[in-house]
């Protein structure tokens, strides 16, 4: 039972830091990513933030382990 409430708590800490991170890309650039990416259907910009998210996963999985 103590696994898994660290396990649930390692991962509400890993959500709120990849959130974190998408929210300072989002302020960072000079437009809306999601505005670019779902409304004019930018493929480009979806691919590299689809990369980001990978990226990030894996950063903060490894930094929880």
């Amino acid at each position: 039972m103590e696994q898994l409430g660290s396990t649930l708590v390692y991962a509400l800490l890993g959500l709120v830091v990849f959130m974190v991170a998408l929210m300072v890309m989002e302020v960072i650039t000079k437009f809306s990513i999601r505005k670019k990416v779902v409304e004019e259907g930018n493929i480009a910009l979806a691919i590299v933030l689809a990369s980001v998210i990978a990226s990030l996963g894996m950063i903060i999985s490894s930094a929880l382990q």
